[in-house]
């Protein structure tokens, strides 16, 4: 699944004009792409941070603060994009930062 056309669809508040998505060429780029949102945010909290650190558990808080998020994961053997919530979200985003730890 780490090569698939994934498309990130976000709702940051009961606003629906804070709709918006992101456009990945792979699922391991989409996730890096949530990451990258979280370390965004953490530095504009505190713009003086030199070096970002995070655990888990942080980044799924992140993540339950958004009113909506979801994927839209392109499969090939039927054409079409599968849509997930945000429980596998987080199920691969710890699967994909455990990768990324054990390199």
């Amino acid at each position: 699944m780490a090569n698939r056309h994934t498309i990130v669809l976000i709702q940051a508040s009961q606003n629906r004009a804070s709709r918006t998505f992101m456009d990945f060429d792979s699922l391991s780029q989409a996730m890096d792409g949530i990451c990258g949102l979280y370390e965004r945010k953490l530095k504009e909290i505190d713009p003086t941070i030199l070096n970002i650190t995070y655990d888990i558990t942080d980044l799924y808080n992140f993540i339950d603060g958004f009113t909506d998020l979801s994927t839209l994961v392109y499969d090939h053997s039927i054409h079409a994009f599968l849509p997930f919530d945000r429980q596998w979200i987080k199920q691969r985003m710890f699967q994909h930062l455990k990768r990324l730890a054990l390199r």
